[in-house]
């Protein structure tokens, strides 16, 4: 018998789960486990599944899945025969996205029609800012990645009307560099004067350049009430100037991916991130012996027919905290100090000077002791600030500042707030 110390943890909400026993998983994830298996042969492959109990010990044997394995697989290996999934496509019952996330090659991503919205609607149902715009008509648009699929962002270079559908309008076209020109501006700022929106979505440095480019050109749009930071990790930078170019709007973080859908919910650095329960289940699985609170997670996808995930390893780090959970960040994107600190872009946040107006920033280690700040501000950063950061990263580091007229992305057109060397 297993004992009450070595029961996985959940991170999901104790309704969610249930009694937890000691021995046995609760129902609801034996449940989904077990229609995962059923749907996809990739699991039975892996790991056969008995016809008893599930027990924690079979549940720990369980293989991780990773971006890596999916990749190396092909996405093919979730289905029995994809001549089936390809008459899908045409019958437009399968969809099919491109990620590249943190894995060399793109993924592909398979989902059955209607998979996105609904797990959009119980993502917006578990957070009281966002549920209010659970079917009802309203408008909203998006400024996502440049990268970003063209199914679940439907932008291509066609006149503003073309870009709107069931209420969003996609602000980006396809063509777009990752450095907007003026003029890509000027029509961005048209088309939200013309919108007047009630929500705006998007990528924290897509939607702090925004407010940027409208504060250059003296626009207000009062009828925002609520910004989504998606597709990205912010910094507390971003969400500064993004609330003095819609002051008084609410700021949601809604965190997820491509391949897992939306994790976890919660209002913008509040450390109040919650899981979203009816999306998933996300077992906490400690990172570092000398933190306690610092978890990497591994996903179980709930109700999902086309590529079901279990036990996948994002890659994320989570912090928890008195009233939810912090997103730290990508593991790769996260500097350990030598005494076992853990820097992310929140500490890096914490010593930023309230009045200085940075619209971006991106911190790179470029050997063990040298790091460049790039930044993406009006005025020069003041006297001081390399040294505040130094001794936030510890160990002898010697910061340089770099003013940048505006810093590139990955390919995926993400950015990475923190960019340590490889280990």
């Amino acid at each position: 018998m297993e004992s009450a110390v070595s029961t996985p943890a959940f991170a999901n909400s104790p309704d969610t789960l249930g009694e937890v026993d000691e021995c046995r998983l609760p129902a609801t994830l034996e449940t989904e486990i077990r229609a995962i298996y059923e749907r996809s042969p990739l699991y039975p492959q892996r790991f056969p599944l008995h016809r008893e109990p599930l027990q924690w010990a079979c549940y720990r044997e369980i293989p991780v899945l990773t971006k890596q394995e999916i990749v190396q697989r092909g996405h093919t290996a979730f289905f029995a025969d994809y001549r089936e999934i390809e008459r899908g496509f045409a019958q437009k019952k399968f969809e099919y996205e491109h990620t590249s996330g943190t894995t060399s090659g793109p993924m592909t991503v398979v989902m059955e029609d209607g998979w996105w919205n609904a797990q959009t609607r119980r993502a917006y149902l578990a957070h009281p800012v966002l549920a209010q715009y659970v079917d009802r008509p309203y408008r909203k648009c998006v400024l996502a990645p440049v990268g970003c699929s063209s199914n679940l962002c439907p932008y291509e270079d066609h006149p503003f009307p073309h870009r709107y559908f069931d209420g969003t309008v996609y602000l980006n076209l396809s063509s777009d560099p990752f450095a907007f020109p003026e003029g890509e501006w000027e029509r961005i700022a048209r088309e939200l004067q013309a919108v007047q929106p009630e929500v705006i979505e998007g990528e924290p440095v897509y939607l702090s350049l925004l407010a940027r480019a409208l504060k250059k050109r003296h626009v207000v749009v009062p009828s925002v009430k609520t910004v989504i930071l998606t597709y990205g990790k912010a910094s507390l930078q971003h969400s500064r100037r993004i609330a003095e170019a819609f002051p008084g709007a609410a700021q949601v973080d809604l965190y997820g991916s491509t391949e897992a859908g939306y994790l976890f919910v919660g209002d913008a650095f509040r450390d109040n991130l919650r899981v979203i329960d009816a999306n998933c289940f996300i077992e906490l699985v400690p990172w570092r012996e000398n933190d306690p609170e610092a978890f990497q997670i591994y996903v179980t996808t709930r109700d999902r027919v086309a590529m079901p995930l279990l036990r996948y390893h994002t890659g994320d780090i989570v912090r928890r905290t008195s009233a939810g959970y912090r997103i730290l960040g990508r593991e790769k994107d996260l500097h350990t100090r030598t005494d076992g600190a853990v820097v992310s872009a929140f500490e890096i946040d914490q010593v930023m000077p309230a009045d200085f107006q940075c619209w971006h920033w991106s911190l790179v280690q470029v050997s063990e002791q040298r790091w460049e700040l790039q930044y993406v501000a009006d005025t020069v950063a003041p006297d001081g600030f390399a040294e505040k950061i130094a001794a936030v990263l510890g160990d002898g580091a010697r910061v340089t500042l770099f003013r940048r007229k505006f810093i590139q992305p990955a390919a995926s057109g993400k950015f990475a707030l923190l960019k340590p060397l490889a280990k």
